[in-house]
């Protein structure tokens, strides 16, 4: 792999990790087309994931130290027996909501298995299927009447529902961004607090998910990565991702959610039917680009 490979990958794992338009389903289609699936791209995509989280951190250090501090301070009022949740602060309930959304992913890491060999399979049929189901999801959302739940309103089901469209996301082609977002702004939250909840949210399991792939791939020790490309990719993954939930946050206060409905749809149908294609002729595609 060349460090422009790895720019470009991470560049687009960058961009596409934070707008709804899945970063998973367009790098496999990447990977597919340069030849770069398989194991060591999939180890590759889990150290572009970490470096998306950095730009998680960074854009949101604010509500998350706040979180931190306000989490410590509620423990001691629980220990101290003085917790009242019909008393909570509005970031004490974020983080109990924050909680309950991480719920789901008890059952759904059954899946991690699954999700994997669809990542790196060589194949694209289900990516462009799975596109398809992110364009639905944000076509529904754009076309819902515009919530006003923050954390004082929103409910431990409306979280449990984000936390299953978390769950499905590591489908490759399904928006962890998109499917979460989407899920808030269906169950009426606003649509700035939707984002805000969607990205905080996905810093446990998105880590917690990382570091298992990370450790298992390492492990093996059956593959390697040169470290310069790495570092290069890990480092546009960082950059793309801050200008990426600049773009969100933009794009749901400006009500443009449709633009990416109307993407991922005509991308999902494309992708589609090459996967289609490919498989019917033997991957002629495939081998004609990689020469």
């Amino acid at each position: 792999m060349s460090g422009l490979q790895a720019l470009l990958q991470g560049a687009l794992q960058g961009l596409t990790e934070f707008l709804p338009i899945s970063s998973s389903g367009h790098l496999s289609i990447f990977q597919y087309f340069t030849g770069l699936s398989g194991e060591s791209g999939l180890l590759f995509t889990v150290l572009l994931h970490l470096g998306t989280l950095i730009a998680v951190f960074i854009a949101f250090w604010k509500t998350i130290l706040e979180l931190v501090v306000e989490f410590f301070h509620m423990l001691g009022e629980i220990f101290t027996g003085r917790f009242r949740l019909s008393q909570a602060n509005p970031s004490q309930r974020m983080i109990l909501l924050l909680i309950v959304s991480l719920l789901p992913l008890c059952f759904f890491i059954l899946f991690k298995d699954f999700y994997a060999s669809l990542s790196s399979d060589n194949d694209i049929t289900v990516e462009g299927l799975c596109l398809i189901v992110t364009g639905i999801l944000l076509t529904l959302a754009d076309r819902s009447r515009k919530g006003r739940k923050t954390a004082r309103e929103m409910r431990f089901r409306d979280a449990l529902v984000i936390g299953v469209a978390q769950g499905i996301a590591p489908l490759p082609g399904v928006s962890r961004s998109g499917s979460t977002v989407a899920a808030g702004m269906l169950m009426g939250l606003d649509r700035q607090y939707a984002v805000t909840f969607s990205f905080i949210m996905g810093i446990p399991a998105v880590l917690g998910a990382n570091v298992l792939e990370l450790g298992e791939a390492l492990g093996s020790g059956s593959f390697e990565l040169p470290l310069v490309p790495v570092l290069i990719g890990v480092a546009a993954a960082v950059v793309f991702g801050i200008i990426a939930i600049k773009m969100v946050q933009w794009v749901v206060r400006t009500d443009k959610f449709k633009y990416f409905a109307w993407y991922t749809l005509a991308l999902g149908s494309v992708v589609t039917v090459i996967g289609i294609v490919e498989l019917l002729s033997g991957h002629a595609i495939q081998r004609m680009l990689l020469g």
